[in-house]
């Protein structure tokens, strides 16, 4: 029996593979810092647990294919207060998580052998996904040393070919936390209208700005709009990842009538999630605020311990709650599978993402690691103790 040729492009993911690992340790009575995934340790809000339990339908029924009017509406007033740009209701679309709203972009945009270009390291799953629809990602690589900002705009050129139909990026970026400038998205804007493309662009981490920052939606460049795709979610905002309630954000309505389609194949998002969703939505952003200055706290501490150890190569993130590291070793992801198998600091270690995961071109990534920045200060504190005690035994082992 065969399967799909598209299987054999799926690739792992470089956040999970290691877990089989982790696990072994945890049965060998090891203590893990877990460092490789964006699972946020803070609590979801209790006013929208509540809220949940307080609106638990006798039915738990299918909505609306495109999700309930009300929390719709709730995500355009949102959009108007927190955003800036006031769009018709027909402009969101709720989906099963940003997954999901991926997956429709790119099925709803992208034929069979079409190109989209995202710089990397990038989202592995954007590759996946990419996968499914049997689109190609071409790669734009940003680098460690320039803090990851995004490549020039001549270099986004050349890579466009008559395949080409988007271009796509994550703000603030997820795996290196930079957030793009005014101006780099300016010039993006400019180079899609002058290439008829669309931009796509991943706001989930839209709050998760630090140092006075301001996040800047494509959403408010008007000359723009007739092409431009938002990819949202309130997983990280509202530390509500297994709600899986994500949203699809655009003023073409040809592309959000062909999305509605695509939703009404899958019937509905999940009930319940839509439910607290509403309650996450009806909480003041002072909670949202809170929890950022809580996340800009763990990233100071872990930024200035990486810049303490010997050989370590570490930007500093403006946005989301990861940075990329370049260690000091020969293969990170070798390094971080000993981590898990090998090592133990006070019957503890850590673990990391291998961020050549995060690249198409996998030597770009072959000594760095993703670290998500999502433990209380003194965790991370201990995590970064205990990864200088990992790289000095490590390196005395080596020939």
């Amino acid at each position: 029996m065969r399967l799909s040729s598209k299987v054999d492009k799926l690739p792992y993911s470089p956040i999970r593979k290691l877990v089989p690992f982790a696990e072994q340790a945890e049965k060998a009575g090891k203590k893990i810092y877990y460092l490789n995934i964006g699972q946020p340790d803070l609590p979801t809000p209790q006013e929208a647990i509540q809220f949940l339990k307080d609106n638990i339908p006798e039915v738990i029924a299918y909505s609306h294919s495109a999700g309930m009017e009300e929390l719709r509406r709730k995500f355009q007033g949102y959009y108007a207060s927190q955003v800036g740009v006031d769009l018709p209701l027909s402009s969101f679309l709720v989906t099963t998580g940003a997954s999901e709203a991926l997956i429709f972009t790119f099925s709803v945009l992208l034929n069979s052998g079409d190109e989209v270009i995202i710089p990397e390291p990038m989202y592995a799953n954007y590759i996946g996904f990419a996968s499914v629809v049997d689109a190609t990602v071409k790669p734009i690589t940003s680098k460690i040393e320039e803090g990851f900002a995004l490549p020039p705009i001549n270099e986004f050129e050349k890579l466009i070919t008559p395949r080409t139909k988007a271009i796509m990026i994550c703000n603030p970026n997820n795996p290196t936390g930079y957030l793009y400038s005014y101006d780099e998205l300016r010039q993006l804007a400019e180079l899609i209208k002058k290439h008829d493309l669309w931009l796509i662009v991943d706001e989930v981490y839209r709050e998760f700005t630090f140092d006075g920052k301001k996040h800047i939606s494509i959403l408010t460049f008007e000359d723009l709009r007739d092409r431009t795709i938002v990819i949202d979610s309130v997983s990280k905002r509202y530390s509500a990842c297994g709600a899986r309630i994500g949203l699809v954000v655009s003023a073409n309505e040809q592309f959000m009538d062909a999305v509605l389609r695509m939703a009404q194949a899958r019937l509905s998002p999940p009930t319940l999630g839509q439910i607290l969703s509403l309650g996450l939505l009806r909480l003041s952003m002072e909670v949202v605020m809170n929890m950022v200055k809580e996340y800009e706290k763990r990233r100071d501490v872990t930024i200035e311990a990486l810049k303490q150890i010997e050989g370590v190569i570490v930007p500093k993130p403006s946005g989301a709650f990861y940075t990329v590291a370049e260690l000091p070793v020969d293969d990170a992801e070798k390094f971080s599978k000993w981590l898990l198998t090998d090592f133990d600091y006070e019957g503890e270690t850590i673990m990391f993402a291998p961020a050549a995961g995060f690249y198409i071109n996998k030597e770009f990534g072959k000594k760095q690691v993703r670290i998500a920045f999502v433990l209380e200060a003194d965790k991370m504190e201990r995590a970064m103790r205990i990864l200088k005690e990992a790289l000095e035994q490590y390196k005395s082992m080596q020939p």
